[in-house]
């Protein structure tokens, strides 16, 4: 009986984690499919751009990937339907002020990280570097001490 109770939650298990999320992805991919008209842009699963121009009687796509140049394509090829340049404008002024943020946020960081002391020992070796510099700078012909 626990064998039985131990597979059939193994299988509800596969069901949660491989079998729903596959299903809903599927689902998402064919609304996505039936929703294209023309006037999209979409990108196809073998990563070209374009406009879809119209829908052939073949329930094709004709879409121009350049200024002149239409070709068709199955509606199964279609990746993403890519979303208006408005939108993507919005975006890249969020993103910038966000990153804007960011650097002023990383500039006040490194001034208080600058305000700490060296840890002890530090100042010795950054002066024992400066020494074998200037050695070596003095005597380019001199054999590096071990």
């Amino acid at each position: 009986m626990a064998s039985l109770i131990l597979i059939v939650a193994m299988f509800a298990l596969l069901w949660v984690l491989l079998i729903r999320p596959q299903r809903q992805r599927t689902a998402n991919q064919q609304r996505l499919i039936e929703s294209i008209e023309p006037g999209d842009e979409i990108l196809t699963v073998g990563g070209i751009y374009g406009i879809v121009e119209e829908i052939d009687e073949e329930d094709d796509l004709v879409v121009e990937i350049a200024e002149g140049i239409q070709v068709r394509v199955s509606r199964r090829a279609v990746a993403a339907v890519v979303k208006p340049e408005e939108d993507e404008d919005e975006e890249a002024d969020e993103e910038a002020d966000e990153e804007a943020d960011d650097a002023a946020d990383d500039a006040a960081e490194t001034e208080s990280e600058e305000a700490f002391d060296e840890p002890d020992g530090v100042g010795a070796v950054n002066d024992r570097e400066d020494e074998v510099r200037d050695e070596a700078a003095a005597d380019p012909t001199a054999a590096p001490r071990s």
